[in-house]
């Protein structure tokens, strides 16, 4: 699906993918939401592309939903709705490549929530992070309830949906909520650098890490260590494997293939 409201440029294994609607602070509309799995797919099948990096384009991330669309909703269509966004979420938390949110600005409702369902978030220091639907009467649809708690606890968790309130990155960071924050016009050099550092690494270790602890995180610690251990024993059947101890043998970089 080709859409203007999503934007996709790849450079040296990164794909960075932006939601463009600044004149809405990139709110989140039903187009949008599809525009954005279209993206994310396209990014997924690029045998280029080691790293995907999210933000939003002008001064926010993505400041919400699109409230003038949701006001017509019916029960129906909300539902729907949010459905549309948990499909979203689960094939960014499904997908092989590490995703990086940097949130540029403003990050609430289901911004945050997009965020969320990234690998990790670095935040410019003038960002704002929250869930402030209850001050609409409605409640977060796309993961917020199940991802933040399992993020920050759910004591925080339910302060920031109940309040509504907004952080500060700083706050966001000493809550657990972002990795780093940084300087406004230092965040894309520094999610750059990030995402090529890790793009360096064994790119079957990375998505299989990933899975380790995506899906560790919905069973038990018993039958998480039995995944743990089934896919690390998997690794050992890779030309990366070879690879990466060879080359550590022979004080070498390694050339990892992804195979």
């Amino acid at each position: 699906m080709e859409s203007q409201n999503v934007l996709i440029e790849i450079d040296d294994g990164i794909g960075v993918v932006t939601v463009n609607r600044p004149q809405l602070r990139n709110a989140l509309s039903s187009e949008t939401v599809e525009a954005l799995e279209s993206a994310l797919r396209e990014v997924e099948a690029n045998a280029d592309v080691k790293v995907v990096v999210i933000t939003g384009a002008g001064k926010a991330f993505v400041a919400g939903a699109d409230i003038k669309e949701m006001s017509t909703m019916d029960t129906a269509a909300a539902r729907a709705f949010s459905q549309r966004g948990h499909r979203l979420i689960t094939l960014m938390e499904q997908m092989k490549k590490p995703i990086i949110a940097a949130v540029n600005g403003y990050a609430l409702g289901g911004g945050l929530e997009l965020a969320l369902a990234c690998d990790f978030i670095y935040a410019a220091e003038e960002a704002r992070l929250g869930l402030p639907e209850v001050t609409l009467g409605v409640i977060p649809g796309f993961g917020g309830t199940q991802n933040l708690p399992r993020l920050i606890g759910p004591s925080r968790s339910k302060e920031l949906i109940f309040t509504g309130r907004q952080l500060t990155a700083q706050q966001a960071r000493e809550w657990g909520l972002v990795n780093e924050v940084v300087p406004a016009d230092e965040l894309m050099t520094r999610v750059m650098e990030l995402a090529q550092n890790i793009a360096r690494n064994g790119t079957l270790a990375i998505s299989t890490a990933k899975e380790a602890v995506v899906s560790g995180l919905n069973v038990t610690k018993e039958n998480g260590l039995r995944l743990e251990g089934a896919l690390f024993g998997l690794l050992f059947d890779s030309e990366d494997q070879k690879e990466g101890m060879h080359a550590f043998l022979e004080k070498r970089p390694a050339a990892f293939k992804g195979k």
